[in-house]
């Protein structure tokens, strides 16, 4: 049988590191047995990363940053080449590269998905800080989002909400619902006790300090500094507190966390998997999220998160079961709701349990390849 040519188009791609980058580099190897898969993403220079086996188109970026995203520049001329030789486009965003691929795939009548990887108007107005520009960026952003998801073939989203709120915002276009995973057999709680001690020593953690952590962008949605005010009025309290941040991003914002007393900065690693078990507590403090993997990571993990009320997150944890809630962007009611577990470890260890519980009986990445596949043979050989 043919293979079907998938082409992917998308302004987040390796060496960066964010939910986007992890979703394809999970998704391409499990799909290239039944695909020829070409991606089109940004240029990074010398740190560029491609998957083996497929071919990987760089687009030169622009001197201007969107939040910690260097925009890409707009190329027509040199995407239209590889459009009109792909079966289905398929896009991640609605950035210069993704957006400009689903224009393009609909002027050339092409089978067009776009993956739900966030809510476009909600995202852009929070990533322009304080610019004048910002009161135009919501009706602006969602008027250019609703136009482009209601030209494609197809919506991917990763949740049911994600699908009724399309729905709300009058987006008609099908909607298919396939949930993302995690690699179980990676992300998992580190049982040796003498290792995990040793590898907290090596970041400058104590066998008698407690971990706070978060991995992920630090943006200005991600609102990382409301976890560090937390930690700080915490931390009067319980002097043998840490807080653990791994990522990359504004520098404005990471510089702020550096100096803070008893904070720990790693930059990205593609090795998360190694840093989230030597956490004791996770925290997702964001203020727009469609499915956070991170999150999904972290309970994988055996570790009791906190989290703000976003997106699917809402479904996936219950409160006091598998993890907690706190009021988004409140650091106040984040301080509270960490306090009831930093001196509880049995209550700790509970959550953590039955996070992990969670994630292995609903979220496997085979199983989104799967429906993932299943989706774009649909969609090429009935529709």
């Amino acid at each position: 049988m043919k293979k079907i040519k998938l082409l992917i188009v998308t302004d987040s791609f390796l060496p960066r590191r964010d939910g986007v980058v992890r979703f394809l580099s999970e998704m391409i190897p499990r799909l290239q047995e039944n695909f020829v898969i070409t991606v089109i993403c940004p240029d990074y220079k010398e740190d560029n990363v491609s998957l083996p086996g497929v071919e990987t188109i760089r687009i030169l970026k622009t001197k201007y940053y969107l939040g910690d995203y260097r925009i890409a520049k707009f190329a027509p001329f040199k995407m239209l080449k590889y459009i009109r030789k792909a079966d289905i486009v398929f896009s991640q965003d609605l950035a210069p590269i993704g957006g400009l691929g689903i224009f393009l795939a609909q002027r050339l009548r092409k089978k067009t998905v776009s993956f739900i990887h966030t809510i476009e108007w909600e995202i852009f107005p929070k990533a322009l800080g304080k610019s004048i520009l910002r009161k135009y960026a919501y009706p602006l952003s969602r008027m250019f989002a609703k136009y482009l998801h209601s030209h494609c073939t197809e919506l991917i989203v990763p949740s049911e909400r994600i699908a009724d709120m399309l729905i709300w915002e009058g987006i008609k276009t099908p909607k298919t619902i396939i949930n993302l995973g995690v690699d179980t057999k990676k992300f998992k709680p580190l049982e040796d006790v003498d290792l995990r001690d040793e590898q907290r020593t090596k970041i400058g953690v104590g066998k008698k300090d407690l971990l706070i952590g978060y991995h992920g962008r630090i943006s200005r949605e991600k609102s990382v500094l409301t976890l560090v005010r937390a930690f700080v009025k915490l931390r009067k309290r319980h002097s043998h507190l840490k807080l653990l941040i791994v990522g990359n991003g504004i520098p404005s914002i990471v510089n702020q966390i550096k100096k803070q007393p008893g904070v720990i900065y790693l930059p990205a690693t593609d090795k998360v998997e190694d840093l989230l078990p030597l956490m004791d507590i996770y925290c997702l403090p964001s203020l727009i999220e469609t499915t956070s993997l991170t999150t999904l990571e972290a309970m994988s993990t055996e570790l009791p998160v906190v989290c703000s009320p976003v997106g699917f997150v809402k479904d996936y944890v219950k409160q006091d079961v598998n993890g907690m809630f706190f009021k988004t962007k409140n650091s106040f009611s984040l301080a509270q709701e960490l306090e009831k577990l930093i001196g509880h470890k049995h209550f700790r260890e509970i959550l953590g349990k039955n996070a992990r519980e969670t994630v292995v009986e609903q979220f496997d990445w085979d199983n989104t390849a799967t429906k993932m596949m299943d989706f774009f043979k649909g969609l090429t050989y009935t529709r």
